[in-house]
């Protein structure tokens, strides 16, 4: 049977619950040991799908078409290994099945209620990975702070399968906050104190502090957490801010986090983790050789996490080309025909975010514009790839009003369209088309170059494709499909052989960048990028 590691968190929100579980799962792996992570997220929506990036962060699609949090796209970085739907789980999610389970008389005519029905679903839900047989740990992320409303029905849950386990069979990591104070010159442990106490009034007794901390943790203060906090001191665990969240499983092996949870698990695993690769991964990121400095054209730059997968995919490709990545964040809706080669000209390669919606698009076509003309590296993701074939037909084919249906359904000249089959769809949640399709790739391309095959698999995010009665055309003109899937014919991929490096994909490749498998698109990129700098260099 699988064995449980539950994840709460206190004090605040932000301290990093899904990459401490993340780095757990990495060392657990690294030690043999077969290991996935799940999060629970206590909104009401049924998935973040729906959810403006500046509200949740970017929405992140797993191989089986699920919009999830996220934190699961940590998991997959730090672990190398697909998610699915049954690794993030709401509480939209949770009250949906259980209604309609009462609506279908599951529950033999019985008063619904929040314990036991709600809870016995939520544990359902977390014991449902580990059924499979499949891993040997089930590590479950619940989402938010101690003491929210909306988190009790889920911490009844975990005191009950605490309770019910067994004292082998599961673990409880708390993750709190110990503020220093700059005023006192000292670290302060009564938040932490408090949130234990939170905690301990739903019923659980946490088995490990980790502790977010600025400056590092005296022996006096573990021993005074350990005392009331009821933990034993070598489980009071110091997580100190780190440059880089993949530094964080090394911090963790110092801290013996994975030995404590092991011991307590009754795990048989490796005696050491076997984390070489991550170790040179980390020594080429923090030793680079060369830099370039990448514009990232978004629409949600004041929010990081809108583009999480598409930074961290940078941090991986910068790894392997050994070269420092400088993101330049630049607000498509400050882009204008006037300022676009005063905010351009001076970067090795340019990034044409996805996004949803018509605001900020024109600085979008101005950038593309400026970014083909000039040979500047050019990588375009969903929206980046339909805007630049916009900006294609308006400026090379001469069609002057070519628009996407999306920011203009009753244009004329929809070089962008819905497709067919989302025509009829009115319903917005989990309705696109989400996850992995097959992709077939045309010999001799940039593509081709990249990827070294001639059949892949993308996830993907949109309702919008490129209408192929304009591809003849934009062929003839010079930017070419060189990528289709297969049974639909929808344009996955596009790009001008004349340019040193233009590439547009209609799919997500951010989703599948791992620490140990970097994505070919991104490691092409960022080397394109260095040959620009290089070259202009010469000149």
């Amino acid at each position: 049977m699988s064995k449980y590691v539950f994840v709460t968190g206190g004090v605040t929100s932000s301290l990093g619950k899904g990459i401490i579980a993340a780095s757990l799962a990495k060392l657990l792996q690294s030690r043999g040991l077969t290991v996935t992570i799940q999060k629970f997220d206590p909104y009401i929506n049924v998935d973040p799908g729906t959810l403006n990036p500046y509200e949740h962060g970017e929405c992140f699609v797993t191989e089986d078409g699920a919009e999830t949090d996220l934190d699961l796209g940590h998991y997959e970085r730090f672990l190398n290994i697909p998610t699915s739907q049954a690794n993030n789980v709401t509480t939209g999610r949770i009250y949906q099945t259980v209604i309609n389970k009462e609506r279908e008389g599951a529950y033999l005519g019985k008063t619904v209620q929040v314990i036991p029905h709600i809870t016995d679903e939520i544990k359902r839900n977390v014991c449902l990975l580990g059924e499979s047989g499949e891993y040997d740990v089930v590590i479950t992320e619940i989402g938010g702070t101690v003491g929210d409303i909306e988190s009790l029905p889920y911490l009844e849950a975990l005191r009950q399968l605490i309770n019910e386990l067994g004292v082998n069979d599961c673990v409880s990591i708390h993750l709190t906050l110990i503020p220093y104070l700059s005023a006192a010159k000292e670290l302060k442990t009564k938040p932490t104190q408090h949130s234990v106490k939170e905690l301990l009034m739903t019923g659980i007794q946490p088995d490990i502090l980790v502790c977010r901390t600025e400056k590092p943790i005296t022996n006096e203060i573990r021993d005074k957490l350990a005392r009331f906090c009821n933990v034993k001191k070598n489980a009071v665990i110091e997580a100190r801010d780190a440059d880089s969240i993949y530094d964080v499983p090394l911090l963790m092996v110092k801290e013996k986090l994975d030995q404590i949870v092991i011991s307590k698990l009754k795990l048989k695993g490796k005696q050491k983790p076997e984390l070489e690769y991550w170790k040179d991964f980390l020594g080429n990121l923090k030793n680079p050789t060369s830099s370039v400095n990448i514009g990232l054209v978004g629409k949600y730059n004041e929010l990081q996490d809108a583009y999480k997968s598409i930074l961290e995919s940078f941090v991986h490709a910068a790894s392997v080309n050994e070269c420092e990545v400088n993101i330049v964040s630049i607000h498509s809706e400050s882009l204008e025909v006037s300022n676009a080669e005063s905010k351009l000209k001076n970067l090795d390669g340019v990034l044409i975010a996805p996004g949803f919606g018509e605001r900020g698009i024109e600085g979008k076509i101005h950038a593309i514009k400026y970014i083909r003309e000039n040979h500047i590296p050019f990588f375009g993701i969903c929206l980046g790839l339909q805007m630049a074939v916009v900006e294609y037909a308006r400026n090379v084919l001469g069609i002057k009003k070519a628009v996407s249906e999306e920011m203009s359904p009753k244009a004329k000249e929809k070089v962008i369209h819905l497709m067919p089959s989302q025509v009829k769809v009115k319903k917005k949640g989990g309705t696109m088309r989400l996850g992995a399709y097959d992709c077939k790739i045309e010999k001799g391309t940039l593509a081709h170059k990249i990827y070294k095959s001639t059949l892949i698999s993308e996830r993907h995010r949109h309702r919008y494709e490129i209408n192929n009665i304009y591809l003849t055309d934009l062929e003839k003109a010079g930017l070419i499909a060189s990528g289709k899937n297969p049974e639909s014919n929808l344009v996955e991929i596009m790009e001008i052989p004349e340019h040193p490096f233009f590439i547009g994909v209609q799919y997500h490749p951010e989703l599948k960048s791992t620490v140990e498998n970097p994505h070919p698109l991104f490691t092409n990129f960022v080397k394109a990028a260095k040959a620009y700098k290089s070259k202009n260099k010469e000149a």
